[in-house]
């Protein structure tokens, strides 16, 4: 400890570095993929040696790293900076990257994208996408962030670091998406193990599927290349796309593919544990995961009618208009909620209600312990038991009523946390809605109230296209810098849920 600080901010640091070493071996990727391709390697080359020492440097700031909850916060915060910023350097030094040549304008684009995609946002700058503009090994790295990014990068390090074991619990609290996640094993880093085991076999099954449509001839556009750049980023709900339409590029076939692994991307991972270990009631008998599947199934159905009335999509007459109706309405409400982010149709074409519909949607987020952003089911679940309870006592003042989640009654201290972070969570979109308008207007730039929110919830929701002027085939690149760097602080803190950032600048954090 230096001073008076009650924070091991040396400790934290050196475990940063940890990980930073780490991420240089999946930097190795990009360089495969460039020299099969015949493509420029050396971008990721220097990229490899500044983060491993910059991650060198870092790591030997302490040699006894136990950590507690602080430094496990300011880990954990720092961790997400950090990789996001030597992530920059491939799309800076790629010589068809975001810049082919260095200049100011460049640098906020490029953390944009890498936060987008260490974040899983989905979020992107780049005008032209695919490999016609850029090449295989940057766009593999723009896949890559996403998948490193969306089990989490410190989940990995609790799995592999041995000096996490001690202090992984703390970790996994302040990283893991959602309130919390069972401990499925007597030890952190084993079931930071079985997380990231299940993550990869999703992940390997996704693109095995992928390729084996295009091999049997219904996807002639989904590549082994296209099949592995999406299996990369369905699984961590990230929607990158090497191609400069989405999934609308593909055939139905692969759209009704992507949908279930997206739901299971937004599922609370700890529940395949239950089914390995042969009890597969243990996913109906989640409370969560049956209300989690129900909005969902509600929404598409309202989305779905929506579609089918409205005529937002062409040719929407017969069992044909149906079919397309519940595809696109089921896939984009499906990626919307998840926070996946792709998008299987230009939503912008269709009606005001199903885009508010969607818009809605971005709010929701996947379940606790799942790679989905926003403000997650099981707090809209516990928000609306603890409404429910209000209005018992209303009418018995006299009763004690606990809310109750899985058949367990929860703490009170827990129901105040997730009222004050939903709160907490609106108060900053609409506030960041009024700074990005206001920057947005400072320019000249045109911008709709609807594309501004949309633009927020998409970026604190980790959620990825809006509407308008940042709909699915569109970007954020004409935003103004001071708006991406606003952006790219909504991505970070939505990423790690807000409080673990945030508490970071509070006087009380570092000396009370």
């Amino acid at each position: 400890m230096n001073g008076h600080l009650r924070v091991d901010w040396r400790a934290s640091l050196s475990l940063t570095g940890r990980v930073l070493l780490y991420l240089a071996v999946p930097l190795t990727i990009p360089v495969i993929t460039a020299l099969i391709y015949g493509e420029g390697w050396l971008p990721f080359l220097v990229t490899i040696v500044v983060t491993t020492l910059l991650g060198y440097g870092l790591s030997q700031l302490d040699d006894d790293r136990d950590i507690g909850a602080r430094e496990g916060f300011l880990m954990v915060a720092t961790t997400w900076l950090a990789v996001a910023l030597v992530g920059t350097l491939p799309y800076l030094l790629a010589e068809h990257g975001t810049a082919s040549t260095l200049s100011w304008p460049q640098v906020p684009n490029a953390l944009f994208e890498s936060m987008s995609g260490f974040t899983t946002t989905g979020a992107t700058v780049m005008k032209n996408i695919g490999v016609e503009h850029h090449s295989h090994a940057l766009l593999i790295w723009r896949q890559l962030t996403q998948w490193l990014g969306g089990m989490g990068i410190v989940v990995l390090a609790v799995a592999i670091l041995p000096e996490l074991s001690v202090g992984g619990a703390q970790l996994m609290d302040a990283e893991a998406p959602g309130p919390g996640i069972e401990k499925l094993t007597p030890r952190i880093a084993e079931t930071a193990r079985v997380l990231w085991i299940a993550y990869f076999a999703f992940t390997v099954l996704e693109m095995a599927l992928l390729y084996g449509l295009h091999l049997a001839g219904f996807a002639k556009e989904m590549t082994l290349f296209n099949a592995i750049s999406h299996g990369l980023t369905t699984l961590p709900t990230g929607g990158f796309s090497p191609e400069a339409y989405s999934i609308e590029v593909f055939s139905a076939a692969v759209q009704w593919a992507i949908i279930p692994f997206m739901v299971v991307a937004g599922t609370n991972f700890a529940l395949f544990w239950g089914l390995v270990q042969g009890n597969p009631r243990s996913l109906l008998a989640d409370e969560e995961f049956r209300f989690y599947t129900g909005v969902m199934a509600s929404l598409t159905a309202v989305v779905t009618v929506v579609l089918f009335v409205g005529s937002s999509l062409p040719g929407t007459v017969g069992l044909a208009g149906v079919e397309q109706s519940l595809r696109h309405g089921l896939f984009q409400v499906v990626s919307i909620v998840t926070t996946t982010g792709y998008a299987s149709f230009d939503f912008n074409g269709w009606t005001t209600t199903a885009q508010y519909l969607l818009l809605f949607g971005m709010f929701l987020g996947g379940s606790a312990g799942s790679t989905g952003g926003a403000i997650k089911m099981v707090r809209w679940l516990v928000i609306a038991k603890s409404i429910k309870r209000e209005l018992f006592t209303t009418v018995h003042p006299e009763a004690v009523k606990p809310v109750r989640l899985g058949g367990r009654a929860l703490d009170e201290s827990a129901i105040r946390g997730i009222h004050a972070f939903t709160l907490l969570y609106i108060a900053l979109f609409f506030l960041s809605v009024v700074v990005l308008m206001l920057d947005a207007g400072r320019i000249g730039m045109e911008l709709q109230v609807l594309d501004g929110m949309s633009a927020i919830a998409a970026t604190i929701g980790n959620v990825g296209p809006g509407f308008g002027a940042v709909g699915p085939m569109e970007n954020y690149l004409s935003f103004p810098w001071t708006s991406k760097f606003l952006m790219v602080f909504l991505m970070w803190i939505g990423r790690l849920e807000i409080f673990p950032v945030l508490v970071l600048l509070t006087r009380a954090y570092w000396r009370s």
